[in-house]
């Protein structure tokens, strides 16, 4: 965890507004050398951004940890959007819950101390440095509770984190917490099993073992061909493309990736010579803005397979065609009925390769390629959600709330 100067409060440090509900605590405004609050005018603002026309909102980002947190990651990008439109954002690791004897739910959180930042990485930077502000904040009294964090990244040392950190979100959405994605089915969206509840339309064949030699006759009755990738993870690590030319590597492929349980095998697409494509879905449709899609091709121009970004993928803004569309059409659905508000697909030809419901990563490299405002529009949508939670004296689900 990132060192600190600041002490965490034993007590809750939520303060009351005029309405009586509790809030959590303000960041403090960062002050100038000589005193005065700095004013600063955010530099490449996105096109659309800006101030909301709503109240603020109090706006909490659970990830895995402060100190593991990128500037190019999409929850940064959010947030600091949420901040330029005059929102509280609280930034909340895996471990930093506390569930109080009265039955109220809080956290050690992180507290970007300034109004405006210049980029991603002042943000960043602001949260990160050793003196960062930190405090006890009430969960009971945000407004929406983003769950940011990657499953996969805790598997050898915290395999208890992810589980936990969605048992507290579940106990946040009984105060009306806005929960995203709905923690509900999120337990069970997070594994690569979920996929395959879907159309059987949309998905490649797949066999999912620890028997080595199941799995070889699955590609065997695939001329040869297949990826082989953990049940558990993301990102690309793991994953193995077979080629009849693979052959006695074959045998360690599949003992790297079950030496950590189930391995998931996947017919080979062709197509994915050529990259894939990475789809925003937001409410159950395909994101779009101004007639632009969030939708990046990933592609490695290298010997290596994967066109993960994290992998050393490279990427470029792309159009979805007609068949990327139609997947977005069948898995809207689902999405919507489990809760599941922000998703990213990816894509190979007319086949899905995977769906990412934990922490879709992009949406910063769309932004920076085109100047449109993706994530403004995604902070927009979270303004409607709590007007209308509200309108309706807090009486509709959370799973309704995700996805209306």
């Amino acid at each position: 965890m990132t060192a600190r100067s600041d002490k965490p409060s034993t007590r809750s440090s939520a303060s009351k507004t005029a309405s009586g509900k509790a809030s959590p605590a303000k960041p403090s405004t960062a002050r100038s050398a000589g005193g005065k609050p700095k004013a600063k005018k955010p530099a490449g603002a996105r096109a659309g951004s800006g101030k909301s026309n709503g109240a603020a909102i109090a706006l909490g980002f659970v990830i895995n940890d402060m100190a593991t947190e990128q500037d190019n990651y999409t929850t940064i990008r959010l947030a600091r959007t949420a901040i330029e439109r005059g929102h509280q954002v609280v930034f909340i690791g895996l471990s930093d819950f506390i569930y109080d004897a009265d039955g109220t739910i809080r956290a050690h959180a992180f507290l970007p101390r300034d109004k405006a930042y210049a980029s991603d990485a002042e943000l960043l930077a602001d949260l990160q440095a050793t003196d960062a502000q930190r405090q006890a904040v009430s969960v009971d009294a945000l407004d929406v509770l983003m769950l940011r964090s990657d499953p996969a990244e805790e598997i050898e040392d915290r395999p208890w984190a992810p589980n936990s950190a969605l048992l507290f979100a579940q106990l946040a959405v009984l105060k009306h917490v806005i929960v995203l994605n709905d923690p509900a089915h999120l337990t069970d969206a997070s594994n690569k099993t979920y996929f395959q509840h879907f159309p059987e339309e949309v998905r490649p064949a797949t066999c999912i073992s620890t028997d080595a030699d199941i799995i070889k006759a699955f590609i065997a009755e695939r001329d040869g061909y297949g990826v082989i990738k953990p049940l558990q993870g993301s990102g690309g690590q793991g994953v193995f493309v077979v080629t009849p030319d693979s052959g006695g590597n074959l045998n360690q492929m599949i003992e790297a990736v079950t030496r950590d349980g189930y391995a998931i095998v996947q017919e080979y697409l062709p197509r994915a010579a050529d990259g894939d494509l990475r789809l925003f879905m937001l409410n159950g449709r395909a994101l779009r803005v101004d007639g632009q899609y969030a939708c990046i091709r990933r592609y490695n121009d290298g010997d290596d397979a994967r066109s993960n970004i994290s992998a050393g993928g490279k990427f470029e803004m792309a159009k979805p065609d007609a068949d990327a569309l139609r997947l977005a059409e069948i898995v809207g659905p689902k999405l919507s009925r489990d809760g599941m508000y922000l998703a990213g697909l990816d894509i190979v030809g007319d086949k899905m390769m995977e769906i990412n419901v934990d922490t879709p990563g992009g949406i910063t490299m769309m932004e920076d390629l085109t100047g449109i405002d993706f994530s403004g529009l995604i902070i927009s949508d979270l303004e409607r959600k709590v007007r209308l939670r509200d309108l309706y004296n807090r009486t509709l689900s959370n799973t309704e709330l995700a996805m209306m």
